[in-house]
């Protein structure tokens, strides 16, 4: 089962996070998370990492050419898209980077929009992402055998063997679930995390 750890903001905890075997680490671009990183900061945690971790940069709705400019000065690996950018927008950055499209699931979701949206990955998350609540992984089961899809919204290293056991997912991410009060990544639980993700391999 791969893993992504999101919202990293220092280099001690990507350092954890390569070395327990995360498969990814996301740097949230948009200041209004709590988990806005500069991407100056951003470039300085990448150095530190080795070649085969890879670097997602989350985007909410920036304008396209600041994305390409973030995006190819941290070399990032995928390019992941959390707002209302359509089709065309991430078509255009498909053109050089991976793309993860996410949507929050409801029971009215349309399987045609994940199916036509022009993104390498989907990730399903909560109605309100960032907010450490689950959707219920029952109503989403007709997406069980979606290609690509990456779970997200209020896993923790207490329900992800759960959650991937119903979706059976290609991947999970986490930010909230492995925070300690003061939203600073708890470097146990990340490795908690990723021992319980990975101890499924479909």
């Amino acid at each position: 089962m791969r893993v992504k750890i999101c919202g990293i903001k220092d280099v001690e905890t990507a350092l954890v996070c390569e070395e327990y075997g995360a498969d990814a680490i996301g740097f949230i671009f948009t200041t209004k998370s709590k988990r806005y990183i500069d991407p100056d900061d951003a470039l300085e945690i990448s150095f530190e990492l080795g070649p085969l971790i890879s670097r997602v940069g989350v985007f909410v709705d920036l304008p396209i050419m600041e994305v390409y400019q973030i995006a190819r000065k941290l070399r990032l690996d995928a390019v992941q898209l959390h707002g209302k950018e359509n089709a065309d927008y991430a078509a255009e950055l498909s053109l050089e980077f991976k793309i993860i499209k996410a949507f929050s699931f409801t029971k009215n979701l349309n399987l045609d929009d994940l199916y036509d949206y022009p993104a390498d990955s989907i990730l399903l998350d909560g109605i309100k992402p960032g907010s450490g609540k689950t959707f219920s992984w029952q109503d989403a089961k007709e997406l069980a055998d979606f290609p690509n899809l990456i779970l997200a919204g209020g896993l923790n290293p207490d329900n992800v063997a759960e959650a991937i056991t119903t979706l059976a997912p290609y991947a999970v991410d986490v930010s909230s679930g492995v925070e300690a009060k003061d939203a600073s990544k708890d470097h146990k639980k990340i490795i908690e995390f990723i021992k319980n993700a990975k101890a499924f391999d479909f």
